[in-house]
């Protein structure tokens, strides 16, 4: 299982997801541009010590990370037509989350071989990208059995 990146613009949430990352042993794909210099402060601070044993792999555009990738694309959204509670995970999948202020474009949207929200209270807009990818994350390594010993 991996985690995806779409246009981060947020480098405290990316240090956040790079720390989840390596202390569970997922991989993580960051496709470029970032809204921020990738060895922003931020980030760093954010990831703490744990920047530097995350996986991570970088892609110039969406085309070069589709060329790279295998494994179904669960898009996390909150347009999903799939509860989290109802999906079955495979250990390939990856997990892609959308930038923090636009998501991700419609093209994105349609090449998802799922589209996956995490059920909220009416009148909230969305989660944090790092806490919706600790969660499906979590759910998505159980059903996997794929937790690190």
């Amino acid at each position: 299982m991996r985690l995806a990146l779409y246009q981060p613009d947020q480098a405290g949430n990316v240090g956040t997801i790079l720390r989840l990352a390596a202390c569970l042993g997922v991989a993580v794909d960051i496709v470029e541009p970032c809204g921020f210099p990738f060895g922003d402060r931020a980030l760093k601070r954010s990831a703490m010590d744990y920047g530097d044993l995350a996986r991570v792999t970088r892609h110039d555009d969406w085309e070069a990370f589709e060329a790279a990738r295998a494994g179904r694309l669960v898009l996390l959204t909150t347009s999903g037509d799939v509860r989290i509670d109802t999906v079955r995970f495979a250990p390939a999948d990856v997990l892609v989350l959308g930038s923090e202020s636009r998501g991700v474009p419609s093209p994105v949207h349609r090449r998802a071989d799922l589209r996956v929200r995490i059920p909220q209270v009416p009148g909230t807009r969305s989660l944090n990208i790092a806490v919706a990818a600790g969660i499906a994350l979590a759910e998505g390594l159980r059903q996997t059995e794929g937790w690190p010993e």
